[in-house]
């Protein structure tokens, strides 16, 4: 069955059904865009939400990470991000393989009906101009005809008529001939024309509109074919990504089993705790005796409370839940309670330590940069050297002196002091780093420097700085190119170290076994942290 010989007689259904089927790829195609636009909207309100609930760097928020809900919590924002990521590639997939696709072919399809339509016109047109001969030749057939009837009838009686002369009826008997043979002729030409006609007709309705409708059924078909995979498309486009969506839902969820309750609790103690002893007994003050008023012995001596630090009225009782006033703050930290005082002297002798390798390095490129000025003395003048050789002895000489500072602080709270002070004999011992002086000369410095201490101590660490130490693992889910600058590519089930966390853009710094380092995304593996 088909509709050249089924529907030859339904050219306005026809005509209407192709139109209905065109303007339904359109609707569809509207709707597919007003998707798009939903899933847009939608991956940019989550972006908006996680950067708007993101702590910013050195915030308050961001010292809280150390705290395994407060990690967890990012790592929430971060996989909500990579979430927001696959709504967008869902809209960008769908525009590119269902919008654009149907628009193209849509516009290819109202051509060809078109082309179709105007076909069959014309052999519409073609047909009505044959019969409009047909028609003329009938009338004109007819017309002579009667005329030939009548020239007939005249001959007829004018040769009955006594009164006509011979001339008369020979002339009427002549006219009636040349009528006769007039109409014989129209009588030919509209039997040629009728069957012209019906030519011409059997030709349109059996072969032509036939073979037109044909073509716009197979035309609509193929459009019923092409929006079905449209229709297929719409979700497969979602399926296609529901895999790393499944893999962001799935980190949620590791998100919550990695909170550790107990571990918040001792991170809790380890950051704030403060080293004091309880408050003692309050002793009782006998004013009937008369009595000189002292303070008691547990209150003399190196201060064991809170009201010792803050140089509060000891005859006072301590509350724990009076607001209190923000101490001054003191250069060596002793305004801390004792445990906060020595983690944070710690951490600046870690800080100065690093400054003052750095100003070595420095020193020491310094003094090789004008050995080489000696001896090539075209590649430069070593004197210009001076000036940053003279400030680098200056700002080792003086971060020398905030260790040394710092390191009798820290053994006056109760630190690493002597630790300190036998890793910096063990390094004198093993011997002291050469240093330039302003004019360029080597000298060896064999007295006991207090900076040497921490220099030692922190010595190691110093020689992995260039080479960031791994934070966890991840494995590799899918295949990833690595094409842009500042990737690197891996490829499925591919095992990477972990050097940097995502920062909320969605990309996560790693390290292959060889040492190549680049960003990967981050949905695109799974990440295992070191504890």
């Amino acid at each position: 069955m088909d509709w050249g010989t089924d529907l030859w007689d339904q050219y306005d259904i026809i005509d209407k059904h192709t139109q209905s089927g065109l303007d339904l790829v359109e609707k569809y195609v509207k709707f597919v865009k007003e998707r798009t636009e939903i899933e847009q909207n939608y991956a940019k309100q989550l972006r908006n939400l996680t950067k708007k609930y993101s702590p910013k760097r050195g915030s308050k928020e961001e010292q809280e990470c150390r705290f395994s809900n407060h990690q967890s919590f990012l790592d929430i924002l971060n996989e909500m991000n990579d979430y927001a990521g696959q709504r967008e590639l869902i809209a960008e997939n769908m525009m590119m393989n269902i919008c654009i696709e149907l628009t193209k072919y849509l516009q290819e399809l109202k051509q060809e009906r078109k082309s179709h339509l105007s076909e069959a016109k014309r052999a519409q047109q073609s047909l009505e101009s044959t019969y409009k001969q047909l028609d003329s030749s009938k009338k004109r057939f007819e017309r002579e005809w009667r005329e030939a009837e009548k020239a007939a009838q005249y001959a007829e009686k004018t040769d009955l008529d006594i009164n006509a002369t011979k001339a008369d009826v020979e002339k009427a008997k002549q006219q009636a001939h040349m009528r006769s043979h007039v109409a014989e002729e129209c009588k030919n030409d509209y039997a040629a024309q009728l069957q012209k006609y019906n030519k011409e007709q059997g030709q349109f309705y059996f072969t032509d509109m036939p073979l037109i409708f044909n073509r716009l059924q197979d035309m609509d078909e193929r459009r019923v074919k092409k929006l079905a995979q449209g229709y297929v498309l719409f979700s497969d486009t979602e399926k296609h990504v529901m895999p790393i969506i499944g893999k962001c839902l799935d980190g949620i969820t590791r998100a919550g089993n990695n909170v550790n309750e107990r571990n918040d609790s001792l991170a809790l103690i380890e950051q704030h705790k403060s080293g004091f002893e309880r408050p003692g007994d309050l002793e009782f003050e006998d004013y009937s005796q008369g009595i000189n008023r002292t303070s008691s012995e547990s209150s003399l001596g190196t201060p064991k409370g809170p009201l010792d630090l803050l140089g509060k009225n000891r005859s006072k009782p301590f509350w724990l839940f009076s607001k209190k006033s923000k101490p001054t703050v003191t250069e060596d930290f002793g305004h801390l309670p004792p445990e906060q005082r020595r983690k944070r002297l710690q951490q600046k002798l870690e800080e100065l330590a690093k400054e003052l390798q750095k100003e070595t390095d420095q020193s020491e490129a310094l003094g090789k940069m004008k050995d080489v000025y000696e001896k090539n003395p075209q590649m430069g003048d070593p004197a210009s050297l001076a000036p940053q050789i003279n400030q680098t002895t200056q700002n080792m000489e003086r971060l020398r002196g905030e260790l040394s500072k710092y390191e009798n602080w820290l053994a006056e709270a109760g630190g690493r002091g002597d630790t300190l002070r036998h890793s910096m004999q063990s390094f004198n011992n093993n011997g002291a780093h050469d240093t330039y002086s302003p004019d360029g000369a080597h000298s060896d410095e064999g007295t006991p420097d207090p900076s040497q201490a921490i220099y030692a101590e922190f010595d190691d660490d110093f020689e992995e700085e260039e080479l960031a130490a791994p934070i966890g693992q991840c494995t590799a889910l899918y295949n990833f190119p690595g094409s842009s600058e500042g990737t690197i590519s891996m490829q499925e089930g591919e095992v990477l170290s972990v050097v940097e966390e995502d920062k909320g853009d969605g990309w996560t710094r790693v390290r292959r076994s060889n040492g190549d380092e680049g960003y990967i995304p981050t949905s695109y593996v799974s990440i295992t942290l070191n504890k």
